[in-house]
């Protein structure tokens, strides 16, 4: 009955915002990152970059996020998930 009377209340809020298209997104690919370390805990760039299909300044960009957060950690040529 609420939600009839008062839909989606959510858009109201002046803090609402809504989110980005997910698919292709950097979000999507930092979780696509994260599942395949996941598995290998270590990968090297270029194979990454093939894996999802990006250019080298997309992963970068990502990648130094990453590890600025604490997830990964950069070793030459090779990224490697933290634990």
């Amino acid at each position: 009955m609420f939600k009839k009377k008062f839909p989606n209340l959510n858009k109201r809020s002046f803090h609402y915002k809504k989110q980005k298209k997910f698919e292709g997104s950097t979000r999507q690919l930092r979780g696509k990152i994260l599942k395949i370390l996941l598995t290998k805990k270590v990968i090297n760039k270029h194979e990454l970059m093939k894996e999802l299909n990006i250019n080298e300044k997309k992963l970068s960009e990502i990648t130094i996020r990453l590890e600025r957060e604490g997830f990964i950690t950069k070793k030459d040529k090779q990224i490697v998930l933290n634990t």
